[in-house]
């Protein structure tokens, strides 16, 4: 994974910046398991793709250590099966939506998210992340 060490600094500006743009529109909230946090998934994918694509230029690229990193951050967290479900998933839309917001500036990233979570599916058990494969899911608080 850390065969690309100049990624690592460009993402954790990009997860840092995820963390002050959370804890400006949400509070703590994004900590839990609603719709604050499948914002702050989404978002931390295309700001982290974002930055890698600035140094390499390369869409796949980008995608790739987004995937491996935030895939590799689940595995480590400490977290059930259906909120990792819901943050793999969510992860992923964010890669997706990277694809039309690569050259987006930051406001109009935070908006088109935050209109993607207006339209988040509410999900109950890990199927439904399946089920809800284009809208960003999220839990009962």
């Amino acid at each position: 994974m850390f065969k690309k060490p100049r990624y690592i600094f460009p993402t954790l500006r990009a997860t840092k910046r995820t963390l002050v743009i959370c804890d400006s529109l949400y509070g703590k909230s994004h900590h839990k398991n609603g719709k604050a946090n499948a914002f702050r998934h989404a978002i931390w994918n295309v700001l982290i793709c974002q930055k890698v694509f600035d140094i390499s230029k390369d869409e796949i690229k980008a995608i790739t250590w987004s995937d491996k990193v935030t895939t590799l951050h689940e595995k480590l967290a400490p977290n059930e099966d259906i909120p990792k479900a819901m943050d793999l998933h969510n992860n992923q839309l964010g890669r997706e939506y990277f694809k039309e917001l690569k050259d987006v500036i930051e406001p109009e990233v935070i908006a088109f998210i935050e209109d993607k979570v207006t339209q988040a599916k509410l999900v109950i058990k890990i199927e439904d992340t399946v089920r809800f494969s284009n809208d960003l899911v999220y839990l009962l608080e």
